[in-house]
């Protein structure tokens, strides 16, 4: 290994769009904690090592706050947007994190979550008879991947569902790495105008739903306006994206698993689902561009020392790569223990939504193989779109037949 600084991100392997990009795997090994530049010259830290990741996800003097000088976004787009935004409590330092963060816990307990089981699987079923009702071949994003995780959230937090071609085109903008400025401001302003609207109907006319509680923590004077807005915002964002690309590339991996795809198919076993779950998560990690920080403080970290206003890059996708804490990670094993992978993060900042995740993914992987058992791809495998210019990966289609 030269002391070189590769650009990041890095490219995957032709051929090999399941597995992390190579070159972060070789460093993970020969230089775990390396510079790299990204795409305004700037030279953070990759801290490519399991061990070392979730170090850094629990130290306090890293900070995820982007309007901190030295952070290291992930384009321009994504910098103007920070700088003049007001934040969410997902770029928020304790003690404010903790303080917003509390006040949306509750509807995404394990317990709360679990009683949507019966509701997901009636909208599962739903969105799989409409596919085969229509035209076979089928975009598999279209049909189930993206308006299941899109329905969901919009249940969840009291938005029409109407409204979701809108905001799911105005987010797909919002995760896009070479989005433009205007662009990524354009369509966040949208966003923020709609869930502004939507939180002044639910002050007139409440409802049992999440944006109708945070309305109310306006109107009492817990939450400010904007901050309201921007829960909202991120919320519907981050509750129907994420999903939907793990649902889609979850299924294209099973399809080019096929004796893995038998077992999800064929389990009747709620553990074996779950775990299996828990393995595509690891082995996929969607969010593949890295978790953002910049130092508070020097942090010594694999034996490197990260000054104060440096920034630093997590990929969960190396940690959970890691083969003395995976063996074998190339290897999609679906009976695997994968329950400390981190494609969640890990501590303070981890998904909130991680519940609803799971269970949206069990639901969806075991409905569809087993309903649909002649399910195949209707194109070849250099022929499907991956989701490589996104801060989210994925497909945007995924054309199968039966």
């Amino acid at each position: 290994m030269t002391d070189t600084v590769a650009d990041f991100p890095m490219a995957r392997a032709a051929g090999c769009p399941f597995d992390p990009p190579p070159q972060m795997l070789r460093l993970q090994t020969e230089r775990p904690v390396s510079r790299v530049r990204l795409w305004d010259g700037s030279t953070p830290w990759l801290v490519t090592r399991y061990e070392d990741q979730r170090s850094l996800y629990g130290d306090p003097r890293l900070s995820v706050d982007p309007r901190r000088p030295g952070f290291p976004h992930f384009s321009a787009a994504f910098q103007e947007a920070y700088s003049r935004m007001p934040p969410s409590f997902l770029n928020m330092d304790d003690p404010e994190h903790a303080r917003i963060r509390r006040m949306v816990t509750a509807p995404f307990t394990i317990k709360r979550i679990e009683a949507m089981r019966p509701a997901v699987q009636r909208m599962t079923d739903a969105f799989i008879d409409a596919m085969l009702a229509g035209p076979n071949p089928a975009d598999l994003v279209r049909a189930l991947a993206l308006p299941l995780p899109s329905l969901v959230i919009c249940e969840l937090l009291g938005v029409p569902y109407a409204d979701h071609e809108f905001f799911q085109s105005r987010s797909e903008v919002g995760v896009r790495r070479d989005a433009s400025v205007e662009e990524s401001r354009a369509a966040s302003g949208e966003l923020l105008t709609y869930l502004d609207a939507q939180l002044q109907a639910k002050l007139a006319d409440p409802g049992d739903d999440l944006l109708s509680d945070l309305a109310a923590r306006t109107r009492d004077g817990d939450l400010a306006r904007h901050e309201a807005a921007m829960l909202g915002l991120l919320l519907l964002g981050a509750g129907h994206e994420t999903t939907a690309n793990m649902i889609a590339l979850g299924v294209l991996a099973l399809l080019e698993h096929p004796e893995q795809l038998a077992v999800v198919r064929d389990t009747d076993d709620p553990k074996v689902l779950a775990g299996a779950v828990e393995e595509m998560l690891r082995y996929l990690t969607v969010v593949h561009n890295g978790q953002r920080r910049v130092a508070l403080a020097d942090v010594e970290i694999g034996g490197e020392t990260v000054r104060a206003g440096e920034g630093v890059i997590i990929p969960g996708a190396s940690g959970n790569w890691q083969p003395d804490r995976f063996p074998d990670p190339g290897r999609l094993d679906v009976r695997r223990d994968a329950r400390r992978h981190m494609a969640f993060g890990f501590g303070i900042h981890q998904c909130l939504g991680q519940p609803l995740a799971r269970l949206e993914l069990q639901v969806v992987y075991s409905t569809l193989l087993r309903r649909v058992p002649t399910l195949r791809r209707a194109v070849g495998l250099e022929k499907i779109p991956f989701k490589d210019d996104g801060v989210v990966y994925g497909v945007y289609e995924l054309p199968v037949a039966w």
